[in-house]
């Protein structure tokens, strides 16, 4: 019986599964018991083997949640001023309340997974019960089922080596930005951060025949990729940098600079002006300032800078990811969709290899050791997978719903 039936066939029985949560108001890590998410029209019940950790991204969402009141604010500015709205139009007390309430809920956390479907909705064609997927977006979390739509989902072959396969997203927002870049076969680009997206933008660029120059202020991931899916890799602070990176590229610059990076400093965008040719691309992928200086660089060079949105078109559309409806392939060569499937394309026929890149695996019991080693920068880690119980049965509950007056 598909799993999404059984607490509709008997009151008060529902399938219980566990899942990674964070409480944003003091960023503690807990697994809590849920039930599982029932399948709604266009989408499909996904049982979990692994998903993966974006250190990067998740980290800096449990960070600003173990901020103090005043450090949530400045992480989230937008939201704080929907905080300042709410206190003129309704008054301290409900806004009190609103934003308490927010704080105490169970956030869950993750957005890259890889499972075996088993349930789907009637209105789904794609996918068939058994079948091995590799899913993103917000509802591909960390938990031991999940529901995606149709439009997040991709199928992959069951032999498809899934610890390569689980890094779906960040491939398809790496895969993103290289095609921002509209490089050419031979040319040049130098990636400016090289964590888990840079890892990636420089192994399908190497793939693609492009020249890689690989640049990071940590010389253990310049090492890493300087072995496996760079031609030249630098430490930022590496003396005549600038130079160096010039004569590798015959004088000319690079051809384009794709930036993977998180900082608040400018310093990342200034020395892509630098680095880059005369009328060159910079595409933006990371969390970067754009206030780049105009001189040097910038006017004399006449550069293009581009901003890179995500895992490609159909982000943040709801008619694309929710409501499942496609941009038409004539006119949108390559939704995000389309880049998972892509990505996982070249997974499948061995054209790139990742494996390198996975440097730990948690069980999702002890899953928040991860973040904390994250976090703490206790030991050093690129990849991070949680990997899922599959042998165990689902068991159904009884809850009892209390109603309060």
């Amino acid at each position: 019986m598909p799993l999404s039936m059984w607490g509709e066939s008997e009151r008060g029985l529902f399938v219980i599964m566990k899942q990674l949560t964070q409480k944003l108001k003091e960023g503690k890590i807990n697994i809590i018991e849920v039930p599982v998410p029932e399948v709604t029209k266009g989408e499909i019940l996904v049982r979990n083997i692994y998903s993966c950790i974006s250190s990067g991204t998740e980290s800096s969402t449990v960070k600003a949640a173990r901020k103090g009141y005043l450090g949530k604010a400045k992480e989230r500015p937008e939201q704080f001023k929907q905080v300042l709205e709410k206190l003129k139009t309704q008054g301290f007390l409900q806004t009190y309340r609103a934003v308490m309430k927010k704080l105490d809920a169970h956030s869950p956390l993750g957005y890259s997974c890889v499972g075996q479907v088993v349930d789907l909705a009637p209105d789904v064609r794609e996918f068939s019960l058994g079948d091995y997927v590799a899913c993103g977006g917000g509802s591909a979390s960390h938990a031991e089922i999940v529901s995606v739509p149709e439009n997040l989902c991709v199928k992959i072959s069951p032999d498809t080596d899934l610890k390569q396969a689980v890094y779906n997203t960040l491939g398809a927002i790496a895969m993103q930005g290289v095609r921002q870049a509209d490089l050419r076969l031979g040319e040049s680009c130098a990636v400016i951060g090289l964590g888990l997206i840079g890892q990636l933008t420089c192994v399908l660029m190497k793939a693609a025949g492009v020249k890689v120059v690989a640049v990071d202020i940590n010389s253990a991931m310049v090492e890493m990729a300087g072995r496996h899916c760079a031609d030249f890799a630098i430490a930022r602070d590496e003396p005549g940098i600038e130079q160096r990176i010039l004569n590798f590229s015959n004088g000319m610059g690079c051809d384009a600079v794709i930036i993977t990076a998180a900082s608040s400093s400018l310093d990342p965008i200034n020395f892509a002006g630098a680095i880059v040719r005369k009328k060159g691309n910079i595409i933006i992928v990371g969390a970067v300032p754009a206030g780049f200086d105009r001189e040097p660089y910038y006017y004399n060079k006449e550069l293009t800078v581009k901003m890179s949105c995500s895992y490609g078109p159909g982000r943040y559309d709801p008619i694309y990811e929710e409501k499942g409806i496609d941009y038409p392939y004539a006119y949108v060569r390559w939704t995000e969709k389309r880049n998972m499937e892509s990505f996982q394309e070249l997974i499948e026929s061995k054209k790139i290899d990742i494996s390198y890149l996975t440097t730990h695996v948690f069980t999702l019991d002890d899953a928040a050791r991860a973040y904390d080693m994250v976090l703490e920068k206790s030991e050093p880690f690129a990849g991070i997978l949680i990997e899922y119980d599959t042998i165990k049965e689902i068991k159904k509950v009884k809850i009892e719903i209390v109603l309060v007056k």
